[in-house]
Parts: C-alpha cells; sequence; structure tokens
C-alpha cells in the first residue's frame, strides 16, 4: 500500500483512463473531496475522497518538496 500514497501535485494513474486516451492524473486540490486534472486535456473533476481512493490503481511521480 505504501505506492498508493498520495500528496497535493502528485501524478497519478486510476484504473480507467479519461476519453481523450490519457492515463495519467494531477491532484489540485485535496480534501474530503479530490479534485484532478487529466494531463492529457487539462479537463478537471471532482472526486469524492472514497470513491478516489477505490479508483486509484498507483501513484506515478510524486510531487517535489
Amino acid at each position: 500500500m505504501a505506492d498508493k500514497e498520495y500528496q497535493l501535485n502528485d501524478v497519478v494513474q486510476m484504473k480507467k483512463p479519461h476519453p481523450c486516451g490519457e492515463n495519467r492524473w494531477r491532484i489540485i486540490r485535496l480534501g474530503m473531496d479530490i479534485r484532478i486534472k487529466c494531463e492529457g486535456c487539462e479537463h478537471s473533476v471532482l472526486i469524492p475522497r472514497k470513491k478516489f481512493e477505490s479508483k486509484l490503481k498507483k501513484v506515478i511521480e510524486k510531487a517535489e518538496g
């Protein structure tokens, strides 16, 4: 479970890709809900934390700092 620890500005991979074909998402807001932005088309989605954690596959890049 160590790869499922995430923070603001991490790039994550979800279980299903975005309709644009990209599977990399950047976390841009953390709280009760998590906002992620598609790295391909820059569309952002607000997801409840519980749903986000169940759909998260892995953290691709950790934020610097």
